[in-house]
């Protein structure tokens, strides 16, 4: 189970510190790409790369580290609550075929933050 565990936390932490970098530093121009970029502030666009980034980081640094390991469980349900929000996104402009990408993306997520919850719990 803790093999499994690693494999999901990194592919999606991989995933969500390159998103959070793309977000982050590149040039909205670029992210246009993306219909949710073209309708949203650039603000906004940068704080949820931010979120992003320390999503990423979170998934993997704590329990890597062993310096407060629930904060990877706490990641994990953090990027729940985005996924939740973009499929309120994608419903909202009728774009239903990113929402599967987002159900997926959340029950792995689902899968660490409950994982990584049980590993802590001591009986």
């Amino acid at each position: 189970m803790n093999t499994a565990l690693w494999i999901v936390q990194g592919i999606l932490a991989a995933m969500m510190f390159t998103l959070g970098v793309m977000k982050s530093f590149l040039p909205i121009e670029k992210l246009n790409k993306l219909s949710w970029t073209t309708r949203n502030s650039e603000k906004f666009i940068r704080f949820v790369g931010v979120s992003e980034l320390l999503i990423g980081l979170g998934l993997v640094l704590p329990w890597l580290t062993g310096v407060l390991p629930f904060l990877t469980s706490v990641a994990a349900a953090s990027l729940c609550l985005v996924m939740l929000f973009a499929i309120a996104e994608h419903i909202r402009h009728k774009e239903a075929r990113d929402i599967p990408k987002n159900v997926i993306i959340m029950l792995l997520a689902l899968f660490v933050a409950t994982g990584r919850f049980n590993h802590l719990i001591v009986i």
